[in-house]
């Protein structure tokens, strides 16, 4: 996924409008949607300041892949995860977003 469906995902995830991400990064909300159109790329600042927005790393942001780090209660809830039906994945992962 590149940048731009990344964003647009995350702000989707977030249930925020774009004006108002916009409004909450300082930036122009044409800026904004410049971005997910693939039009216009940010700079350093602002991609740190996207990714604390989101609480996601720089890296995520710009779908570069680095060897995951868990601790042992991240690999016990994976494994855990892993072993649930799909229906049970789905419904897990939507209470995930609503405690987010």
């Amino acid at each position: 996924m590149d940048f731009g469906n990344t964003l647009r995902c995350l702000i989707e995830d977030a249930g925020k409008t774009q004006k108002q991400v916009a409004k909450d990064l300082s930036i122009a909300p044409t800026t904004l949607g410049n971005y997910i159109r693939g039009l216009r790329e940010p700079d350093f600042s602002t991609l740190v300041s996207i990714a604390d927005y989101f609480g996601v790393s720089t890296d995520f942001l710009l779908a570069h892949e680095v060897a995951p780090r868990t601790t042992q209660e991240g690999e016990r809830l994976l494994l855990l995860f892993d072993s649930l039906s799909q229906k049970d994945r789905d419904r897990l992962l939507s209470i995930a977003k609503v405690l987010k």
